[in-house]
């Protein structure tokens, strides 16, 4: 995705060098195509139905399945037992996670997770992680999100290390996790820190949210923390670059859950009658149906660019805001035509429509909501042409 040339392996010409190629290589068909079929094939309405009942809330199997294909390690080096691809890459894989609501913590663990380890960590900390990570046997999250003051995280030094004593609401995954990832502050600087889940002085609360995934608020009790538990990069840099792709993997779940509404919906007005012909058949049914759809194409067109933007190392702020308000925005509007276009059956929760509502209006407002996206894109247009002028 994104090259020039031709595409046969000849030099571009000078006028060739001016296009770009927008299409997905072979690799990365193959790897979405890979995804797809493991997630319909074990992810089905009665499976995750199953799952929702289970005090996990996970599905163990499919989890299984993920590990064996790589499709845990998609960001992790190749010297570490993953793929060594890019966002993108994983961008295609959560949109097929996103298009069967399967109940797994990829996000969690892939992007809240293990790319910080594997792109920031020590090299001991990539050798206790990263190949357990890539296997399934350990799973990861992160408290990525900016806290309150209230709840800010306190760090003291006390001679031999440092005590964090504080709170995280609404960590993903906590219940299966076996370490966080917190951002924190020593002398000043932002740091980086892998907290075992079973420190002494952390305790955690299960909750459930929107969408029945279960999170947890963590609270830190003078939690001991050594300079072998912090990652080398400054944590700015890390931070920066943790919320760009957490932002642009929720756009990636967005687009995934968008896409498999419109078509469940799609189906449900070709097939149901009422007065005597299809609900298809009504304008005002087509019309509402045709806006999804567009809003469906501005979704995938500027997550791919933040995607793409990220993995080519470009200044990708204003490409993410972006994005993420497209998913944020028209989101909440596909997911609301479809819940509405399904009339009585969407009021039915044996009917899987319900669940792409629910994901999409969680998701629509983790890490920003279509509001501050916006706001913050304007920011970032108003220094940008200031800078231009002065």
């Amino acid at each position: 995705m994104g090259r020039s040339g031709n595409g046969e392996g000849k030099p571009a010409s000078r006028k060739q060098k001016k296009l770009m190629d927008f299409d997905f290589s072979e690799d990365q068909i193959e790897l979405s195509n890979l995804a797809k079929t493991i997630f319909s094939d074990l992810s089905t309405s009665d499976r995750v139905a199953e799952v929702e009942r289970t005090d996990q809330r996970f599905d163990k199997n499919l989890w299984e399945a993920l590990a064996d294909a790589g499709l845990l390690g998609i960001t992790i080096p190749e010297s570490y037992g993953g793929l060594g691809l890019g966002m993108v890459e994983l961008s295609l894989v959560l949109q097929q996670q996103g298009r069967k609501v399967a109940p797994v913590p990829l996000f969690a663990t892939s992007i809240l997770g293990s790319w910080a380890i594997a792109k920031y960590g020590k090299s001991a900390q990539k050798e206790h992680w990263l190949q357990e990570v890539c296997s399934g046997n350990q799973i990861l999250t992160g408290a990525w999100a900016p806290q309150k003051n209230s709840t800010k995280l306190i760090t003291e030094n006390d001679g031999n290390g440092w005590r964090i004593t504080g709170e995280k609401l609404a960590v993903p995954a906590c219940n299966l996790s076996s370490a966080v990832l917190v951002p924190i502050t020593i002398d000043g600087n932002q740091r980086i820190a892998i907290i075992s889940l079973d420190k002494k002085g952390l305790q955690k609360k299960i909750v459930e949210t929107t969408n029945l995934e279960l999170q947890g608020n963590l609270s830190f009790d003078a939690v001991e923390l050594t300079e072998e538990d912090l990652l080398d990069e400054k944590g700015e840099i890390v931070f920066q670059e943790a919320s760009q792709r957490a932002k642009i993997g929720i756009c990636a779940l967005i687009l995934g859950c968008c896409e498999e509404a419109l078509t469940m919906t799609a189906q449900h007005v070709s097939e149901r009658e009422q007065f005597g012909r299809p609900l298809s058949t009504n304008q005002g049914v087509a019309l509402q149906a045709a806006d999804a759809h567009i809003d469906i194409d501005g979704i995938r067109v500027t997550q791919l660019q933040a995607a793409w933007q990220l993995d080519e190392g470009f200044e990708c702020s204003k490409a993410v805001s972006s994005a993420k308000w497209w998913a944020s925005e028209a989101g909440q509007r596909v997911v609301v035509t479809t819940q509405h276009l399904h009339g009585g059956t969407g009021a039915d929760t044996t009917h899987p429509i319900h669940r792409y509502f629910l994901w999409v209006i969680q998701l629509a407002d983790t890490l920003d909501g279509a509001g501050k996206s916006l706001n913050t894109l304007g920011k970032l247009i108003a220094k940008e042409a200031l800078n231009k002028t002065s």
